[in-house]
């Protein structure tokens, strides 16, 4: 806990941030970390509550409560040491997480939560700036191989945590650069691309190889999963759910209408000064953006940057309330509206609306290319959603983004190690700390992450990545000294 009377003491403490005029105009990050007198004032409002359930909260466990206390004693080695300690990415997370850890503050039932990411923010900042993040490479090498094949959260912490182990890790990426969707999916304004290098560095001087452009599976210049499982004692699969899922309605077919995914990366790619391919610039356009969830906030933020000409995000949900109902909610996360920064830049939202049609331009010339959507209102009754009747309207539209989410991994990939797959098309495999957890229907191969679990956080990702590790080294040396 920090000061005894914090929490009566102090307000919020919340992050600056860039206006929203002046951010569009470029594409990097807007809200630096709290200063260390601010952040200090933060720490001091976390309560002596007895059971901190913001640690149940966050899926890796964060202790909460402990970095709380050495940042409010000014001991910010003893806070990043704490912080690392079940957290392999904190820069990540205290940037990009939605903090499942706040929904479950004690203090947040009555009054305005601890402001626990942005302290993790600024732990990890401060670190870094003291030259406290150092490569932590084994002592001893265990004569044992680990291939992990996808560099995303979940890989690369299990990367890290294996290489720590003492195992050999090869990472294999089929992009140019890792990182999975940390690099290729999240936009530059919410989560630097240096991190990613500052981090990938560290790992390679743990002892972690990095083969990018490789892609794995049965095809004629694909390395196969038989030559994996020949090389190394043990193979990761943490390749994310990719599969995006798709709107099969009427007109999908026209041009105009993009996945999500194909819009971010080369924009991402752009950034980096890399190689674009089928780029989709929405400069002057109407854009439709459809889905509400994190992935189409990205969308609405990169086409503000771009310069669309309008922004409008459909959601096929009901509208949530402002203010969760605390004393039925807590400490579990809450359904409430939401509005990110990209939302505060120029977006119009609309809930409770269902795309029926995609509509063709009139004319020879523009036959072929999206016009306008055909949607209607809708009602949820007994879980189950209804057209109502009567409310069909026309949305002109150049450009539309499915931003519905991702349903399973590519198939080839898991066909290719011949894996068994659960009812959803995600590798089957138990979670866990038990013997045989992450382990998959094939010996020595294991799946964490997105992959097995399906699209969720990068919080939980680094979990499942961490937990995977533990696994494979019990099953490497029959025995671990891995946290949980």
């Amino acid at each position: 806990m920090g000061k005894l009377t914090g929490f009566l003491d102090y307000p919020r403490q919340d992050e600056p941030h860039e206006a929203p005029a002046t951010r569009v105009r470029h594409w990097r990050e807007f809200t630096p970390a709290l200063a260390e007198p601010a952040a200090r004032t933060e720490a001091a409002r976390c309560m002596d509550c007895g059971i901190p359930f913001c640690n149940n909260g966050c899926p890796v466990h964060n202790l909460i409560p402990d970095f709380n206390d050495w940042v409010w004693n000014d001991r910010w080695r003893e806070a990043l040491d704490a912080l690392h300690a079940t957290n392999n990415f904190p820069e990540f997370t205290g940037r990009v997480c939605p903090a499942p850890c706040e929904a479950a503050c004690t203090l947040g039932i009555h009054a305005a939560a601890v402001g626990i990411k942005a302290i993790e923010h600024a732990i990890i900042d401060t670190g870094w700036a003291q030259g406290w993040v150092q490569p932590q490479p084994a002592h001893a090498a265990s004569g044992r191989r680990v291939a992990i094949v996808g560099s995303g959260p979940a890989g690369l912490a299990a990367a890290q945590q294996l290489a720590r182990a003492g195992h050999a890790v090869s990472v294999f990426e089929r992009q140019a650069r890792p990182g999975g969707l940390l690099r290729y999916g999240i936009p530059d304004f919410k989560l630097d691309k240096a991190l990613i290098d500052r981090r990938l560095a560290q790992l390679e001087a743990e002892g972690v190889v990095f083969r990018c452009g490789v892609e794995i599976g049965a095809a004629a210049g694909q390395l196969s999963a038989a030559e994996l499982l020949d090389t190394f004692d043990a193979v990761l699969l943490a390749v994310g759910a990719e599969q995006p899922r798709d709107l099969p309605i009427p007109g999908r077919a026209l041009d105009g209408i993009h996945f999500a995914m194909d819009f971010l990366r080369p924009q991402n790619q752009r950034n980096a000064g890399a190689p674009v391919v089928d780029a989709i610039d929405v400069a002057g356009q109407r854009v439709v953006v459809i889905g509400g969830g994190d992935t189409g906030s990205d969308c609405v933020g990169t086409c503000n940057r771009q310069g669309a000409r309008s922004v409008t995000q459909f959601e096929l949900l009901a509208q949530p309330p402002a203010q969760e109902n605390k004393p039925l909610a807590w400490p579990y996360w809450p359904i409430k509206l939401r509005t990110s920064s990209s939302h505060e830049e120029g977006c119009a939202r609309d809930w409770a609306v269902s795309t029926q049609a995609f509509l063709p331009g009139t004319g020879a010339a523009h036959a072929d290319h999206v016009r306008a959507l055909r949607v209607c209102r809708v009602e949820w009754r007994d879980g189950r959603m209804h057209e109502l009747p009567e409310t069909s309207f026309e949305i002109e539209a150049d450009c539309v983004l499915l931003a519905l989410g991702f349903v399973h991994p590519r198939a080839p990939l898991l066909q290719a190690f011949g894996v068994t797959s659960d009812a959803r098309g995600h590798i089957k495999a138990e979670a866990g700390v038990h013997a045989g957890s992450y382990a998959t229907s094939v010996p020595c191969v294991y799946a964490a992450g997105d992959a097995r679990r399906g699209q969720s956080l990068v919080v939980w990702a680094i979990r499942e990545g961490r937990e995977a590790a533990r696994a494979i080294d019990v099953q490497l040396r029959a025995s671990t000294l891995q946290p949980c």
